[in-house]
């Protein structure tokens, strides 16, 4: 049974994991349970705002090898392919390294006892060593290749460089260590030599830390063509929402029409009475018919998906997947009765008044148009936070206590629960779905918490 993962990404978002096989068709569900006192509904975010500026997605090739001893392993294999697939191999090693390389530092930060921190870091050096020194050995000799590879060797240098400087920076100075301290210190000064002896950057670039980012930034969006795959996002029922909205003006003009024709025969001649009457049956017309033109629209589209995607591989210009997606505010009664159980079985906190957002995401993926050796795409969804807190209440008030008969006075501040479920369907009758439980100031996000693992039988 497929799964997925939910985690915080920053201060303002959290992001969805999950892997989909060739072939394979998946359907995602999150409720987001929020609270009446924040604000949210459909006039302060309406459900194209939070798509457009709160939902992102990214989607890859995904590989077993996301740790670096694995990504050495499947090395040689990669680059002992044909020379028109040499830059398509290039960029799908350099992406597997940087994230592997990035995946195994923060497992490594992880670690509390500082012994264990500087021999595991010390250890994936070395294996970061053997791999990149493998990497130079098979520099092309073709010029055309060279740039390419010279993009991704400059890249690799730098993101391991600071990488390690970024888990050093968190780690208090230790006497005891110094010398695994020293090791990574001295790869870092080794790959920065090493960056400055082959001329991969100016010098006026390596001046200004905005400058190298920027272009290290350059880099890995390169780095990423024919990995991850282009997205082309299109808003459906747009010829369809044209004839809605010519119906919804002319059944407006038929009442207003009937009403001026009822006018007319109630108040003979031009009048100033009739006048009166038109002017208020226009300034009628005026505030309903947009009105009007949303209820019709939400009526006929109810229930459909709202945008289609397609996933396209940038280096052959195949379609890998294809996406329905939804996103509605919907009532408690549409949950399915399985998470509304949960949600409101012996938990009082659940019952208040709360509004549904419900984002569904419909995947099927070809069988056809994958790159060799893989067989599987990852994807993550980015949920951000920032447009659903700008309502919130900065913290007010405080909290009194005594002490040897000494009055203390701590402020306090605004915090929101909410629950968000995740429904995950593919292609067997099992729908698995997952409850957390997000604390959210004006600020961000202060805690994830999961709470129920539960499945429902279709």
């Amino acid at each position: 049974m497929a799964k997925i993962v939910l985690k915080q990404e920053d201060k303002l978002s959290f992001k969805l994991n999950h892997l989909i096989p060739q072939g394979d068709y998946r359907r995602v569900d999150v409720y987001f349970l929020l609270p009446n006192e924040m604000g949210i509904n459909p006039q302060t975010l309406t459900e194209e705002d939070y798509f457009y500026r709160g939902i992102q997605g990214k989607r890859a090739y995904y590989s077993e090898g996301l740790h670096l001893p694995l990504v050495q392993s499947r090395f040689a294999s990669r680059m002992k392919r044909s020379p028109d697939e040499y830059r398509v191999n290039l960029n799908l090693f350099a992406y597997q390294f940087a994230k592997a390389f990035e995946k195994d530092i923060r497992n490594i930060q992880q670690q509390i006892e500082h012994h264990l921190f500087y021999s595991a870091l010390v250890e994936l050096i070395d294996v970061a060593k053997s791999i990149i020194k493998k990497f130079r050995r098979n520099a092309p000799a073709d010029e055309k290749l060279r740039a390419y590879f010279n993009n991704v060797d400059n890249y690799l240098s730098w993101f391991s460089e600071q990488c390690c400087y970024k888990a050093l920076s968190k780690r208090k100075k230790s006497n005891d260590f110094l010398d695994e301290r020293a090791e990574v210190i001295g790869f870092c000064r080794g790959e920065a030599k090493y960056r400055l002896d082959n001329g991969y950057n100016s010098a006026n670039t390596l001046l200004d830390p905005n400058r190298i980012a920027n272009k290290m930034r350059l880099l890995r969006r390169l780095i990423e063509h024919g990995v991850i795959f282009k997205e082309e996002t299109q808003q459906l029922g747009k010829h369809q929402k044209k004839i809605v909205k010519g119906t919804a003006t002319s059944l407006v003009m038929v009442i207003v029409l009937s009403l001026i024709l009822f006018a007319q025969g109630e108040l003979k001649g031009l009048t100033y009475a009739l006048i009166a009457v038109l002017s208020v049956i226009y300034g009628f017309r005026e505030i309903f018919k947009d009105e009007f033109n949303n209820t019709l629209w939400r009526w006929i589209r109810k229930g459909r998906p709202k945008w289609s995607r397609s996933l396209i591989d940038t280096s052959n210009k195949q379609v890998i997947s294809k996406q329905r997606v939804w996103l509605d505010y919907i009532k408690q009664s549409k949950l399915p009765t399985v998470v509304r159980d949960v949600l409101y079985r012996r938990r009082p906190q659940n019952k208040q008044e709360s509004i549904l957002l419900h984002y569904r995401l419909d995947t099927k993926v070809s069988n056809k148009g994958f790159q060799a050796g893989y067989d599987r795409i990852q994807e993550q969804i980015y949920f951000s936070v920032r447009p659903l807190i700008r309502f919130l209440e900065r913290g007010t008030g405080a909290v009194y206590a005594e002490n040897d008969s000494k009055i203390s006075k701590e402020p306090i501040e605004r915090r929101y629960q909410v629950n968000v479920v995740v429904g995950l369907h593919d292609d067997s009758a099992k729908v698995v779905y997952q409850r957390h439980k997000i604390t959210v100031n004006r600020s961000g996000i202060l805690d994830i918490e999961a709470a129920d693992i539960f499945s429902e039988i279709l």
